[in-house]
């Protein structure tokens, strides 16, 4: 029991020193501007819906697991919990920037 219980810590160790160094290393979503993303703004906003949905569907079925006892994986649910919800956040925050530019246009005066 005592060995199991230090071979858990040692892995939880080791994944926390991975989460560590990419964190340290800044590992961020970088954009290439040098090519565009082609179809519409429609097409892009339903996409980014449908990436934001699917992160906040992994990130329940994880926390299902881990409550049901089906996995012992309580950090990368926990992870995966809160990149789903910075997600949600930042496409709240587009879309509020949207619908603030668009109200801009909308009293612009002709």
């Amino acid at each position: 029991m005592s060995n199991q219980i230090s071979m858990m810590q040692s892995e939880m160790l080791q994944r926390m020193e991975v989460m560590r160094s990419q964190a340290q290393a800044g590992s961020q979503v970088s954009v290439n501007l040098s090519h565009p993303p082609t179809g519409n703004f429609q097409a892009a906003m339903k996409q980014a819906v449908r990436r934001v949905d699917n992160q906040q569907h992994i990130a329940h079925q994880m926390t299902t697991d881990v409550d049901a006892g089906r996995s012992d994986d309580l950090v990368g649910a926990m992870v995966a919990s809160q990149k789903a919800s910075i997600s949600f956040s930042a496409l709240t925050q587009v879309r509020n920037k949207i619908l603030a530019a668009y109200d801009d246009v909308l009293k612009m005066p002709l």
